[in-house]
């Protein structure tokens, strides 16, 4: 029995405790729920991404980034569109959350935008021009390497939203070309490429990465080549977001041989844009998951240059520059996606309630205490009645004697933490004093008594 008794005690000492600091702990609980509701420090479970036209290589990154978040329970909703411009445009007009967004497809100063920043660039986009073989058969070599040199073709320049005409009509003026003296259509993408293929059109434009299905597919039809732009260089000079690349021979098929030499272009470098209201760990995620699909090696880069911030046309989000920079946060290493951003999201809240908290603690002792001693104490009153009724009227010392019994009776049920035993022993020794006086003992009155058990105000907690 002697360990039951002991659990009991520490448990009622436990429970007297939790009681004691429940004002301050409701107050804590309360103060999180409010930095909870302000910082709202998960995100929301469903982002929209605008992509690009079909079987596009946005549309391919699309579905990568999709899968990679859905591992953390948000849900990518794709957002097929015409290409760069158009994904501009949605962003601007708050459409959509990120979006896909070729480099110079801003008609506007970076500065002008508002609300957009970049996550960073995440892979070049090559211009691709592709004609028809036997529409050069008169050219030096069999070749075409400049552009003015498709002044009478039929040309697909893209279709409209994407920023393939823009680009191709910067390219033309260049050029002194006037696109509107040329056999110019502007197909999508498929349509383009079955018109092509029929010998419906002499050339074809596209922009973007390799990693498209129509750019492998064409990189190995017979009778179609690629043009070399042998002015690379150049255009890059005279165009800021354009960059001169080389597309390695035997690259897209080693066993081929394809293509059977190395083909300079021109490129763009595409960055994933949000807007600023997007949730910070939204875009810590997508940081991440770039980091991932474009970090390895590809046709165009080494493994590890991208994503990249430098030479970025739009400011860089903050999130998104210590992603790349520091990688994966530390607590996600160890703990769940939404335990970590909890904590890192709310831990300067955390320190300012533990900082408003602390000093509030001081008082549960004192409470404790109170709630304690105020089990015994409270029958001193009755006590002392009883003792000044005695007093008044000796007579009725046999009645008061069934009280003192009585109350003697509710005290034995009190339950007090052994540490405070004494002050309920104190009690009925006070008590017998009373009872001995009205059976006509001469012991002290109660009232001497409990002064003699002294210096019960000043125990410590």
């Amino acid at each position: 029995m002697k360990p039951v008794k002991g659990l009991r005690y520490t448990l009622l000492s436990l429970r007297d405790l939790l009681i004691s600091a429940g004002p301050v702990a409701l107050l804590a609980i309360a103060l999180l729920v409010l930095a909870y509701l302000w910082l709202a420090p998960n995100p929301p479970k469903r982002v929209t991404l605008a992509t690009g036209p079909a079987q596009s290589a946005y549309d391919e990154f699309g579905k990568r980034y999709q899968k990679a978040l859905k591992a953390y329970g948000i849900d990518v909703v794709l957002v097929p569109t015409g290409g760069s411009p158009a994904n501009l445009r949605m962003l601007r007009a708050g459409e959509v959350d990120l979006g896909f967004v070729q480099g110079g497809s801003n008609e506007r100063n970076a500065s002008e935008v508002s609300g957009i920043v970049s996550l960073g660039s995440l892979f070049v986009e090559p211009l691709w021009l592709f004609y028809r073989a036997e529409a050069a058969k008169d050219a030096p070599g069999g070749a075409f390497t400049a552009l003015t040199q498709l002044q009478d073709l039929r040309v697909n320049i893209g279709s409209r939203g994407s920023g393939s005409p823009f680009l191709m009509r910067r390219l033309f003026e260049a050029n002194n070309m006037d696109p509107a003296q040329l056999k110019v259509t502007r197909l999508d993408q498929t349509a383009a490429t079955v018109a092509f293929l029929n010998g419906e059109l002499d050339a074809i434009v596209f922009a973007s990465a390799p990693e498209s299905l129509m750019v492998q597919m064409l990189l190995q039809t017979p009778g179609v080549k690629l043009l070399d732009f042998s002015q690379s260089e150049a255009y890059s000079r005279r165009f800021p977001f354009l960059t001169p690349v080389v597309l390695p021979r035997g690259v897209a098929d080693l066993a081929k041989d394809l293509p059977p030499q190395d083909v300079r272009l021109v490129a763009t470098t595409t960055a994933l844009l949000t807007r600023e209201a997007t949730h910070p760990a939204l875009l810590q995620l997508f940081t991440q998951a770039a980091k991932d699909l474009h970090g390895p090696a590809g046709w165009f880069n080494r493994a590890g240059s991208f994503p990249t911030i430098a030479q970025s046309e739009f400011p860089v989000s903050p999130e998104a520059q210590r992603a790349i920079r520091g990688g994966q946060p530390f607590l996600q290493r160890w703990l769940p996606f939404w335990l970590a951003n909890l904590v890192e999201r709310m831990w300067l809240a955390l320190g300012i309630i533990l900082a408003v908290l602390l000093p509030l603690t001081r008082i549960v002792p004192p409470m404790y205490q109170f709630r304690i001693r105020s089990r015994v104490f409270r029958w001193y009153g009755q006590l002392r009645e009883i003792e000044n009724r005695l007093l008044e009227e000796p007579a009725r010392a046999p009645e008061l004697l069934r009280e003192l019994d009585a109350l003697e009776d509710r005290v034995g049920r009190i339950t007090v933490p052994l540490s405070y035993a004494d002050e309920l022993y104190a009690l009925r020794n006070n008590i017998e004093v009373v009872r001995r006086r009205a059976k006509g003992g001469k012991g002290p009155m109660a009232a001497g008594a409990n002064e003699n058990a002294g210096g019960l105000g000043s125990r410590p907690a």
